[in-house]
């Protein structure tokens, strides 16, 4: 039922069942529960939501947290959805965002909280714009230029690892490659205007924690060479006909059947969209509804405005009945 009801469901319901959109994933998969750093590709702006057909199939879609950009909080219902699911959100600017991001990941450390996060290491999506700043950062740098990633920021990587294997929250890292080979949609816009994605492919490398190197200089240079990898992974990607990464199948099997996941995917689709009918209905028939819509509302709003996000309340409680001490980020 968990499953089921998970919002994270229902739009790869509508992705697959609806739309008809294949997904293949191929590569090392999932062990299913264990915790970890994902790290991927930023082909487009959506990119995080097409990750979880991968997730409902090899793991527990509950499990995922997303390091993404603090603007997305504000949206209504979506980024109040993304604040009560403890996402970390950040700015962008490693001096503001070093001390909250420690905060957020010691937390999930203390609470012994299992947690897959996902993360963007080249920070943005991949434009004609983004492509040319990257070329631009190699040229200074003495690195080369990449057609189909973007060179990666490894600071926020580096100090996420380091983090979660201090605390003892950490088994592994997911190296995925994200890949179209018809339709790509950039944007949101693209997908409300009809246009999907025919196929989506996910190439998984899975890195064992211990095998990870021990010092931050070592691990972002780890980091860059898996980029380097996906750069020529890419390169190949495209260049084939059909277009298909290297590897047929996984080499871990889902921890789902197809059948079970058709069966979560129809059911999430009927619970949803039952839900969204009876909410309406509700709004329009019923005066308490009504009032405690507007309350939400008025709750969501005012408590980013006075406390900064409900993930902020919560870690801000769980300071306050554990003494704080133990949660304060500590300068190196």
């Amino acid at each position: 039922m968990a499953s089921v009801t998970s919002p994270g469901v229902c739009p790869q319901a509508l992705l697959e069942l609806v739309f008809g959109v294949k997904v293949v994933i191929t590569g090392d998969g999932f062990v299913p529960g264990e915790r970890s750093v994902i790290i991927m590709n930023h082909r487009t702006r959506l990119d995080w939501m097409f990750l979880w057909c991968c997730l409902l199939r090899y793991s527990y879609l509950r499990l995922e947290k997303i390091c993404l950009k603090a603007a997305l909080k504000a949206v209504p219902g979506f980024g109040w959805a993304m604040q009560v699911a403890s996402f970390i959100f950040i700015q962008r600017r490693w001096e503001d965002d070093r001390s909250h991001m420690a905060n957020m990941l010691q937390y999930f450390c203390h609470i012994k909280e299992p947690l897959q996060l996902l993360l963007f290491p080249e920070g943005t999506d991949l434009t004609e714009n983004t492509r040319a700043r990257s070329d631009e950062f190699a040229e200074k740098n003495g690195l080369p230029k990449y057609e189909y990633v973007l060179h990666p920021r490894t600071t926020g990587f580096t100090f996420i690892v380091d983090t979660l294997r201090k605390g003892d929250n950490l088994d592994a890292v997911h190296d995925i490659t994200v890949a179209y080979p018809q339709n790509i949609p950039q944007t949101e816009r693209h997908l409300i205007l009809g246009l999907f994605p025919r196929e989506i492919h996910f190439h998984v490398r899975r890195y064992a924690a211990a095998s990870l190197p021990a010092g931050s200089a070592q691990l972002q240079q780890w980091c860059q060479e898996r980029w380097q990898e996906k750069e020529r992974r890419l390169r190949d990607f495209y260049r084939a006909d059909p277009r298909l990464f290297d590897e047929p199948e996984a080499r871990v099997p889902p921890c789902k059947s197809e059948l079970r996941v058709a069966l979560i995917k129809a059911a999430s689709l009927l619970y949803w969209s039952a839900f969204v009918a009876l909410s309406f209905a509700g709004l329009w028939l019923w005066a308490p509804v009504r009032v405690y819509f507007l309350l939400m509302v008025i709750f969501f709003l005012g408590q980013q405005r006075v406390t900064g996000g409900v993930e902020l309340m919560e870690l801000a409680c769980h300071r306050h009945w554990n003494g704080g001490s133990s949660l304060e980020a500590k300068e190196e």
